[in-house]
């Protein structure tokens, strides 16, 4: 496949991280309807069957080498099923807010593993970029106003934080598998085609999920869930495993690395704006103040140097 032309590639990178935070941030009444596990596997399995045509291998297209085959399926495991783990469990614990906030972490976190796994050259501003979002995300932590508190009426005040700093800590973790995800994608995009990665990543991740799925699918009853959050889960599924994955591989085939970190920013921005539109969370000025070092990690992290932006033309023109 050729790469797209450098303003669809723009488009499809927009696309995706605008997509991803909304799923984020609509996965917690999802989490309060199916247990995460079942909710995990039914995604999955959805995602399969709308991307059944998506495994065939392309005439074209070389065979997988062992470390392709490798790269896959570690992709899928961090990027897939464990994000998709901590993240869910993270927002049913805390608020899709909160999600916005520590995962605008994530470009950290991917010039962190590009320094340790890469062996890439890390600029001095990336390092000040690492120190803003732990700052943020460690004043969002200690603010005392939570927007969602975790369901359990009756429960003490120190249960209820202690779950509220699981939750942060699995948000966290959401953001360090998302930041792996972003450096094995961009290894990937010259082996295999967008449509192929993200059938074979999502195949993979149905079957991590599968045994843990069929044991909670056992006695659950799917006939007390509400066809509006049917409707819900069906966008899910098809956001999560299909529409994000091909629109961000296909966008990183013609960007680079540097500039297509940009767009991550368009994540924690959407989480918590559907957080306060559309579930009625709010937030406090000192979770403002947060916000707002969060968003500044990301803009130093993923702005491209002149050196990159002046790689991406010569790139091309070729």
């Amino acid at each position: 496949m050729n790469a797209p032309s450098r303003p669809i590639a723009y488009l499809c990178l927009a696309l995706s991280m605008t997509l991803v935070g909304s799923y984020v941030a609509l996965s917690k009444p999802l989490a309060t309807a199916f247990p995460v596990f079942l909710l995990v596997w039914l995604r999955f399995g959805i995602g399969g069957l709308a991307m059944l045509g998506w495994l065939r291998k392309p005439e074209q297209e070389p065979p997988m080498t062992a470390q392709t085959r490798g790269l896959l399926f570690l992709q899928s495991l961090l990027g897939n099923f464990l994000f998709t783990v901590c993240m869910v469990y993270g927002v049913s614990l805390t608020s899709a807010t909160s999600a916005g906030v520590i995962m605008a972490s994530i470009p950290a976190c991917v010039a962190v593993m590009s320094w340790l796994f890469l062996r890439e050259r890390v600029a001095p501003r990336t390092w000040l970029a690492v120190a803003c979002a732990v700052a943020g995300i460690a004043m969002f932590a200690l603010s005392k106003q939570e927007h969602a508190a975790p369901s359990g009426i009756g429960q003490s005040p120190n249960y209820s934080n202690s779950m509220q700093w699981l939750g942060q800590a699995l948000l966290l973790g959401a953001s360090v598998c998302e930041g792996a995800y972003s450096v094995i994608g961009k290894k990937l995009t010259g082996a295999l085609g967008p449509k192929r990665i993200t059938a074979l990543i999502n195949l993979w991740g149905f079957v991590l999920a599968t045994p843990l799925g069929l044991y909670f699918a056992w006695g659950f009853d799917f006939a007390a869930v509400p066809w509006g959050i049917w409707l819900l889960l069906l966008f899910y599924a098809l956001a999560a495993c299909m529409w994000t994955v091909w629109l961000w591989m296909t966008g990183l085939k013609a960007v680079p690395a540097a500039q297509g970190g940009v767009f991550t920013v368009l994540l924690p921005v959407s989480a918590a704006l559907v957080g306060v539109l559309a579930l009625g969370e709010r937030f406090t000025p000192f979770q403002l103040v947060a916000f707002g070092m969060a968003l500044a990690s990301v803009v130093l992290a993923t702005l491209p140097s002149r050196l990159a932006w002046r790689a991406g033309r010569r790139s091309t023109t070729r």
